[in-house]
């Protein structure tokens, strides 16, 4: 009788259990308790960390943006106050000031002028300033000064006179450069009259009186009553009064000239009818006349 087999044993696996399913059917994880909230906070800054890394990155930007921003309200700023300098009528001239004028009448200059009164101080037509001032002859030079919020100072130099020459209209009074001041049928007193034969005041000889009549101190100059100049080396000079004579030579060396020449005056007394001679000025002469 052979042995029948027994039945094989059947081992079963204990099932492993399973998640309780969603509404869809589907397991689903079970979060720890308070996991939320810290990915909530991660997340949140995690946020806040890139808003900072983009501030500092852009940092330099922003400062360049406002940089330029700043220089643009700066320019609006000064084209505007420009604006209100240029056409607004609180800055027009209103006033007219002459200063430094003695010989030149002032009220001359300034009825020459008062054709810019009303205009903006900035729109002011120098040109035409500068064409009526030319017009007067003792004005040597001029400056013009704004004084907000509505004068105009025009500070003058006048020309001084350096003598007269005698001219087919009359004695005519020069400055140095020339430039005839006045004319009168009489010789004005206390101007010395100045005698270059057939030259004239454009001439080296005229040049050679006038260096000489500029080197002279105030107190020998006022007493000159006559200076000659044949050529530009023979100048020479005759005081009032005594009618002492001075032979100057060229124009050269008249600051030595002049010093000697006050010495010499000085030794012979005021009154002395001589000849000073200071053509050589390292060996002056004085002969008697």
């Amino acid at each position: 009788m052979r042995p029948v087999d027994a039945a094989p044993s059947i081992a079963t696996v204990p099932s492993k259990p399973t998640a309780p399913s969603s509404a869809t059917g589907r397991p689903t994880e079970r979060e720890p308790a308070g996991g939320g909230k810290q990915v909530r906070a991660a997340a949140k800054e995690r946020r806040r960390f890139e808003r900072r890394e983009i501030r500092r990155f852009t940092r330099r930007s922003r400062h360049r943006r406002w940089g330029w921003l700043t220089a643009i309200a700066i320019v609006v700023v000064m084209a505007a106050l420009l604006a209100v300098a240029v056409y607004s009528p609180v800055l027009a001239l209103r006033t007219i000031r002459v200063d430094g004028a003695k010989s030149v009448d002032a009220k001359a200059v300034t009825k020459a002028i008062d054709g810019q009164l009303g205009t903006p101080l900035a729109l002011l037509d120098y040109g035409a300033i500068t064409t009526e001032l030319n017009s007067f002859p003792l004005i040597r030079s001029f400056a013009t000064e704004i004084v907000p919020p509505s004068t105009l100072v025009v500070h003058i130099v006048e020309r001084s006179p350096v003598g007269v020459v005698v001219t087919s209209a009359g004695f005519a009074t020069v400055d140095p450069a020339g430039v005839v001041l006045s004319t009168s049928a009489k010789r004005p007193d206390g101007t010395a009259l100045i005698e270059l034969g057939s030259a004239g005041t454009d001439s080296v000889a005229f040049e050679a009186v006038v260096d000489v009549m500029l080197a002279l101190p105030a107190s020998i100059r006022s007493r000159v009553d006559i200076a000659q100049a044949g050529s530009k080396d023979d100048v020479r000079l005759i005081l009032k009064g005594t009618g002492a004579q001075i032979v100057w030579g060229s124009a050269e060396r008249s600051a030595l000239k002049a010093r000697v020449l006050t010495e010499l005056m000085a030794a012979q007394g005021k009154n002395a009818r001589v000849e000073y001679d200071v053509s050589a000025p390292m060996s002056p002469v004085v002969r008697p006349r």
